[in-house]
Protein backbone atom coordinates (compact mmCIF):
# COMPACT_ATOMS: atom_id res chain seq x y z
CA UNK A 1 0.00 0.00 0.00
CA UNK A 2 1.03 3.63 -0.63
CA UNK A 3 3.69 2.79 -3.18
CA UNK A 4 5.76 5.89 -3.85
CA UNK A 5 4.81 7.52 -0.56
CA UNK A 6 7.31 8.21 2.20
CA UNK A 7 6.62 7.45 5.84
CA UNK A 8 7.02 10.33 8.29
CA UNK A 9 6.83 10.67 12.07
CA UNK A 10 6.48 14.16 13.51
CA UNK A 11 6.79 15.36 17.11
CA UNK A 12 4.10 17.97 17.62
CA UNK A 13 4.99 18.91 21.19
CA UNK A 14 2.11 16.93 22.68
CA UNK A 15 2.15 13.85 20.48
CA UNK A 16 4.04 11.85 17.88
CA UNK A 17 1.98 11.58 14.72
CA UNK A 18 2.51 8.87 12.13
CA UNK A 19 1.81 9.71 8.49
CA UNK A 20 2.66 9.05 4.86
CA UNK A 21 3.33 11.69 2.22
CA UNK A 22 3.32 11.59 -1.57
CA UNK A 23 2.74 13.63 -4.70
CA UNK A 24 3.28 17.26 -5.62
CA UNK A 25 0.99 20.25 -5.72
CA UNK A 26 -1.36 21.97 -3.27
CA UNK A 27 -1.37 20.16 0.09
CA UNK A 28 -4.27 17.93 1.20
CA UNK A 29 -4.50 16.21 4.59
CA UNK A 30 -6.49 12.95 4.83
CA UNK A 31 -7.86 11.84 8.22
CA UNK A 32 -9.35 8.40 8.88
CA UNK A 33 -12.24 7.28 11.06
CA UNK A 34 -13.06 4.63 13.66
CA UNK A 35 -11.89 1.88 13.96
CA UNK A 36 -9.35 2.38 11.20
CA UNK A 37 -5.97 3.93 10.42
CA UNK A 38 -4.49 5.95 7.59
CA UNK A 39 -4.58 2.69 5.59
CA UNK A 40 -8.21 3.46 4.71
CA UNK A 41 -6.92 5.94 2.10
CA UNK A 42 -4.73 3.44 0.24
CA UNK A 43 -6.98 3.43 -2.85
CA UNK A 44 -7.85 7.15 -2.89
CA UNK A 45 -4.55 8.79 -1.90
CA UNK A 46 -2.57 7.62 -4.98
CA UNK A 47 -5.23 9.09 -7.27
CA UNK A 48 -5.02 12.44 -5.49
CA UNK A 49 -1.23 12.60 -5.90
CA UNK A 50 -1.75 13.25 -9.61
CA UNK A 51 -2.64 16.83 -8.67
CA UNK A 52 -1.82 17.31 -4.98
CA UNK A 53 0.70 16.76 -2.24
CA UNK A 54 -1.14 14.21 -0.10
CA UNK A 55 -0.55 13.58 3.59
CA UNK A 56 -2.50 10.75 5.22
CA UNK A 57 -2.10 10.63 9.00
CA UNK A 58 -3.02 8.44 11.95
CA UNK A 59 -5.06 10.38 14.48
CA UNK A 60 -3.83 10.61 18.03
CA UNK A 61 -4.71 7.30 19.69
CA UNK A 62 -4.95 5.35 16.45
CA UNK A 63 -2.61 3.44 14.17
CA UNK A 64 1.00 4.15 15.01
CA UNK A 65 0.45 7.62 16.50
CA UNK A 66 0.86 8.55 20.18
CA UNK A 67 -1.69 7.07 22.58
CA UNK A 68 -1.87 8.98 25.88
CA UNK A 69 -4.01 8.04 28.84
CA UNK A 70 -7.36 9.75 28.62
CA UNK A 71 -7.46 11.61 31.91
CA UNK A 72 -10.47 12.44 34.02
CA UNK A 73 -11.83 15.12 31.67
CA UNK A 74 -10.93 13.28 28.43
CA UNK A 75 -9.31 16.47 27.14
CA UNK A 76 -6.34 14.61 25.66
CA UNK A 77 -8.78 13.16 23.15
CA UNK A 78 -10.83 16.27 22.51
CA UNK A 79 -11.19 17.05 18.84
CA UNK A 80 -9.45 20.33 19.63
CA UNK A 81 -6.35 18.47 20.83
CA UNK A 82 -6.48 16.05 17.92
CA UNK A 83 -6.90 18.90 15.44
CA UNK A 84 -3.92 20.68 16.96
CA UNK A 85 -1.78 17.61 16.35
CA UNK A 86 -2.61 17.59 12.68
CA UNK A 87 -2.09 21.32 12.17
CA UNK A 88 1.34 21.00 13.76
CA UNK A 89 2.09 17.96 11.58
CA UNK A 90 1.35 19.97 8.45
CA UNK A 91 3.33 22.94 9.72
CA UNK A 92 6.35 20.72 10.35
CA UNK A 93 6.01 19.37 6.81
CA UNK A 94 6.11 22.93 5.50
CA UNK A 95 2.42 23.65 4.94
CA UNK A 96 0.94 26.68 6.69
CA UNK A 97 -2.39 26.26 4.90
CA UNK A 98 -3.99 23.20 3.35
CA UNK A 99 -7.22 21.40 2.50
CA UNK A 100 -8.44 18.64 4.80
CA UNK A 101 -10.58 15.58 4.10
CA UNK A 102 -11.95 13.60 7.04
CA UNK A 103 -13.97 10.42 7.23
CA UNK A 104 -16.00 9.54 10.33
CA UNK A 105 -13.97 10.59 13.43
CA UNK A 106 -11.46 12.25 11.14
CA UNK A 107 -14.29 14.38 9.79
CA UNK A 108 -15.07 15.55 13.32
CA UNK A 109 -11.43 16.44 13.87
CA UNK A 110 -11.41 18.26 10.54
CA UNK A 111 -14.59 20.17 11.45
CA UNK A 112 -12.99 21.37 14.69
CA UNK A 113 -9.80 22.23 12.79
CA UNK A 114 -11.72 24.47 10.40
CA UNK A 115 -13.25 26.33 13.36
CA UNK A 116 -10.05 26.66 15.40
CA UNK A 117 -7.69 27.39 12.50
CA UNK A 118 -9.76 29.16 9.82
CA UNK A 119 -6.68 30.91 8.46
CA UNK A 120 -5.03 27.56 7.73
CA UNK A 121 -7.84 25.46 6.26
CA UNK A 122 -8.55 26.27 2.61
CA UNK A 123 -11.23 23.64 2.02
CA UNK A 124 -12.99 21.00 4.12
CA UNK A 125 -14.49 17.70 2.96
CA UNK A 126 -16.39 15.51 5.44
CA UNK A 127 -17.31 11.92 4.63
CA UNK A 128 -20.44 10.27 6.04
CA UNK A 129 -21.02 12.48 9.07
CA UNK A 130 -23.12 15.32 10.35
CA UNK A 131 -21.79 17.48 13.21
CA UNK A 132 -21.39 15.88 16.63
CA UNK A 133 -23.51 18.53 18.32
CA UNK A 134 -26.39 17.84 15.93
CA UNK A 135 -26.17 14.09 16.48
CA UNK A 136 -26.50 14.38 20.24
CA UNK A 137 -29.14 17.11 20.07
CA UNK A 138 -31.40 15.02 17.83
CA UNK A 139 -30.61 11.50 19.08
CA UNK A 140 -33.58 9.15 19.06
CA UNK A 141 -34.26 5.42 19.07
CA UNK A 142 -33.16 4.96 15.45
CA UNK A 143 -29.85 6.70 16.06
CA UNK A 144 -29.21 4.81 19.30
CA UNK A 145 -29.89 1.44 17.69
CA UNK A 146 -27.82 2.22 14.59
CA UNK A 147 -24.90 3.90 16.37
CA UNK A 148 -25.05 2.19 19.75
CA UNK A 149 -21.25 2.31 19.91
CA UNK A 150 -21.41 6.08 20.49
CA UNK A 151 -22.95 5.38 23.89
CA UNK A 152 -21.18 2.10 24.62
CA UNK A 153 -17.65 3.39 24.01
CA UNK A 154 -18.38 6.52 26.07
CA UNK A 155 -19.13 4.49 29.21
CA UNK A 156 -16.71 4.98 32.11
CA UNK A 157 -13.35 3.22 32.09
CA UNK A 158 -12.86 0.30 31.89
CA UNK A 159 -16.14 -1.33 30.92
CA UNK A 160 -15.89 -1.07 27.11
CA UNK A 161 -12.13 -1.68 27.19
CA UNK A 162 -12.59 -5.00 28.99
CA UNK A 163 -15.45 -6.18 26.83
CA UNK A 164 -13.80 -5.27 23.53
CA UNK A 165 -10.41 -6.52 24.73
CA UNK A 166 -11.82 -9.99 25.32
CA UNK A 167 -12.04 -10.50 21.54
CA UNK A 168 -10.86 -7.43 19.58
CA UNK A 169 -10.88 -9.22 16.22
CA UNK A 170 -14.56 -10.07 16.65
CA UNK A 171 -15.51 -6.53 17.64
CA UNK A 172 -13.50 -5.06 14.78
CA UNK A 173 -15.20 -7.33 12.27
CA UNK A 174 -18.65 -6.38 13.57
CA UNK A 175 -17.86 -2.68 13.19
CA UNK A 176 -16.18 -2.87 9.79
CA UNK A 177 -18.71 -5.34 8.47
CA UNK A 178 -21.81 -3.65 9.80
CA UNK A 179 -21.93 -0.26 8.08
CA UNK A 180 -21.34 -1.04 4.44
CA UNK A 181 -20.78 -3.93 2.09
CA UNK A 182 -19.33 -6.32 4.68
CA UNK A 183 -15.70 -7.06 5.45
CA UNK A 184 -15.17 -8.30 1.90
CA UNK A 185 -15.17 -4.63 0.84
CA UNK A 186 -11.75 -4.17 2.43
CA UNK A 187 -8.46 -5.12 0.81
CA UNK A 188 -6.71 -7.89 2.73
CA UNK A 189 -3.64 -5.79 3.44
CA UNK A 190 -5.73 -2.91 4.78
CA UNK A 191 -7.86 -5.19 6.95
CA UNK A 192 -4.71 -6.81 8.34
CA UNK A 193 -3.45 -3.36 9.29
CA UNK A 194 -6.69 -2.55 11.10
CA UNK A 195 -6.41 -5.83 13.01
CA UNK A 196 -2.79 -5.22 13.94
CA UNK A 197 -3.55 -1.84 15.43
CA UNK A 198 -6.88 -2.69 17.04
CA UNK A 199 -5.39 -5.65 18.91
CA UNK A 200 -3.33 -3.16 20.94
CA UNK A 201 -5.05 -2.46 24.30
CA UNK A 202 -3.78 1.12 24.10
CA UNK A 203 -5.68 1.61 20.84
CA UNK A 204 -8.85 0.20 22.35
CA UNK A 205 -8.54 2.57 25.31
CA UNK A 206 -7.73 5.54 23.07
CA UNK A 207 -10.71 4.92 20.83
CA UNK A 208 -13.00 4.76 23.87
CA UNK A 209 -11.52 8.04 25.07
CA UNK A 210 -12.24 9.54 21.65
CA UNK A 211 -15.94 8.78 22.16
CA UNK A 212 -15.91 9.84 25.82
CA UNK A 213 -14.53 13.18 24.72
CA UNK A 214 -17.25 13.46 22.06
CA UNK A 215 -19.94 13.09 24.72
CA UNK A 216 -18.33 15.57 27.14
CA UNK A 217 -15.62 18.12 26.41
CA UNK A 218 -16.26 18.21 22.66
CA UNK A 219 -19.83 19.26 23.33
CA UNK A 220 -18.59 22.03 25.63
CA UNK A 221 -16.41 23.33 22.81
CA UNK A 222 -19.21 22.93 20.27
CA UNK A 223 -21.73 24.75 22.43
CA UNK A 224 -19.29 27.64 22.86
CA UNK A 225 -19.01 27.86 19.06
CA UNK A 226 -22.66 27.25 18.22
CA UNK A 227 -23.03 30.64 16.52
CA UNK A 228 -19.88 30.26 14.42
CA UNK A 229 -19.80 28.68 10.98
CA UNK A 230 -17.05 27.06 8.97
CA UNK A 231 -15.82 29.78 6.65
CA UNK A 232 -14.11 27.78 3.92
CA UNK A 233 -15.96 25.77 1.23
CA UNK A 234 -17.31 22.48 2.58
CA UNK A 235 -18.03 19.28 0.65
CA UNK A 236 -20.18 16.61 2.28
CA UNK A 237 -20.19 13.10 0.83
CA UNK A 238 -22.09 10.21 2.34
CA UNK A 239 -23.25 6.69 1.56
CA UNK A 240 -26.77 6.41 0.23
CA UNK A 241 -27.09 2.94 1.81
CA UNK A 242 -26.02 4.08 5.27
CA UNK A 243 -27.30 5.56 8.51
CA UNK A 244 -26.46 9.15 7.65
CA UNK A 245 -28.63 9.06 4.52
CA UNK A 246 -31.50 7.46 6.41
CA UNK A 247 -31.55 9.77 9.42
CA UNK A 248 -30.49 13.19 8.17
CA UNK A 249 -30.95 15.75 5.43
CA UNK A 250 -27.20 16.04 5.19
CA UNK A 251 -26.82 19.25 3.21
CA UNK A 252 -29.48 21.03 5.21
CA UNK A 253 -27.81 20.05 8.48
CA UNK A 254 -24.36 21.15 7.34
CA UNK A 255 -25.78 24.43 6.05
CA UNK A 256 -26.43 25.32 9.67
CA UNK A 257 -22.75 24.83 10.46
CA UNK A 258 -20.98 26.14 7.35
CA UNK A 259 -21.49 29.05 4.97
CA UNK A 260 -20.60 27.36 1.66
CA UNK A 261 -21.90 23.78 1.44
CA UNK A 262 -22.25 21.33 -1.40
CA UNK A 263 -22.23 17.56 -1.74
CA UNK A 264 -24.08 14.37 -2.62
CA UNK A 265 -24.45 10.70 -1.68
CA UNK A 266 -22.45 7.89 -3.26
CA UNK A 267 -23.85 4.40 -3.96
CA UNK A 268 -22.31 2.67 -0.96
CA UNK A 269 -22.40 2.34 2.81
CA UNK A 270 -20.23 4.07 5.41
CA UNK A 271 -16.76 3.34 4.05
CA UNK A 272 -16.77 5.46 0.91
CA UNK A 273 -13.03 5.46 0.28
CA UNK A 274 -12.89 1.67 0.20
CA UNK A 275 -16.32 0.77 -1.12
CA UNK A 276 -16.29 3.37 -3.90
CA UNK A 277 -12.70 4.69 -4.19
CA UNK A 278 -13.02 5.85 -7.79
CA UNK A 279 -16.12 7.94 -7.22
CA UNK A 280 -14.77 9.26 -3.92
CA UNK A 281 -11.52 10.37 -5.52
CA UNK A 282 -13.36 11.94 -8.46
CA UNK A 283 -15.60 13.97 -6.15
CA UNK A 284 -12.66 15.10 -4.05
CA UNK A 285 -10.53 16.13 -7.02
CA UNK A 286 -13.41 18.12 -8.52
CA UNK A 287 -13.97 19.92 -5.22
CA UNK A 288 -10.31 20.53 -4.41
CA UNK A 289 -9.42 21.79 -7.89
CA UNK A 290 -12.36 24.20 -8.17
Amino acid sequence: MFEGFEGVRVETGEATINAVRGGEGPPVLLLHGYPQTLAMWHLVAPRLTEAFTVVAADLRGYGDSFKPEGGSDHSKYSKRAMAGDQVQLMRELGFDSFAVVGHDRGGRVAHRMALDYPERITKLAVLDIVPTRHVFATADRDLAMSYYHWFFLAQPYDLPERLIGADPDYYLSKKLGGWGSGVEAFAQEAYAEYQRCFRDPETIHASCEDYRAAATIDLVHDEADQHRKVECPLLALWGEKGVVERLYDVLEVWSGYASDVRGSPLPCGHFLAEERPGETAEELVSFLEA
